[in-house]
C-alpha cells in the first residue's frame, strides 16, 4: 500500500490560505485583537495571534540557521505588524523547502517552555505549520461569540473540495 503525506509545499499553502484568512478579518475587524483571550497564557487575541506568527518566523530561522527574532520585536496591535512576520516566516519556509537538504537531521535549540531540545528539520517544519493551525482552530471558538468568522473554512478538506449543489 501506497504511503499517503502531505508535502512541505501542501502544508505551507493550507498554513497560507488560514493565514490569509485572518488576516482580512483582522484588518475588517481591528477591534478583535482586543478581545480577551485565555489560550497560552496570552491576554488578547492580538497576544495569540503574536505567538502564532512568532513561533513560525522563529522555527523558519532556526531552520535557516540564522538569528531568532524576539518576540517582542513583533508587534500586536496591526494586522500588519502581525502578518509581515507571517510573511517573512513563510518566505524563509519556501526557502528551506526549496533547498531541502537532509530533513532527518537534528538541530538543537532553547524553547520557551521546554528548556533545550534537539529535534529533526522535518519535525521543526511540521511543528512551524501545525502549530498555527492547532492555534487557529482555538482562535476561531474564541472570537466566533463575537459574530467574527474567517471567510473561508480552515479545514484542509476544502483546499482542493469544490461545491457540486
Amino acid at each position: 500500500m501506497e504511503a499517503l503525506a502531505l508535502s512541505g509545499e501542501e502544508m505551507l499553502a493550507w498554513n497560507e490560505r488560514t493565514a490569509l484568512s485572518w488576516k482580512k478579518l483582522a484588518e475588517a475587524h481591528p477591534e478583535m485583537l482586543l478581545l480577551p483571550c485565555d489560550i497560552y497564557g496570552v491576554r488578547t487575541v492580538g497576544q495569540l495571534l503574536q505567538h502564532i506568527v512568532a513561533v513560525e518566523l522563529r522555527y523558519a530561522q532556526r531552520l535557516a540557521g540564522t538569528a531568532e527574532t524576539p518576540y517582542e520585536a513583533i508587534g500586536s496591535d496591526t494586522a500588519e505588524q502581525l502578518f509581515s512576520a507571517h510573511e517573512a516566516a513563510m518566505t524563509g519556509l519556501r526557502v528551506e523547502i526549496a533547498k531541502g537538504g537532509d530533513w532527518d537531521r537534528p538541530l538543537e535549540f532553547q524553547t520557551l517552555t521546554m528548556g533545550r531540545v534537539r529535534a529533526s528539520r522535518k519535525s521543526i517544519l511540521v511543528h512551524a505549520l501545525m502549530h498555527s493551525i492547532r492555534h487557529y482552530a482555538q482562535l476561531a471558538t474564541l472570537v466566533r461569540p463575537h459574530d467574527l468568522k474567517t471567510e473561508v473554512p480552515m479545514d484542509y478538506l476544502f483546499m482542493g473540495a469544490e461545491r457540486v449543489g
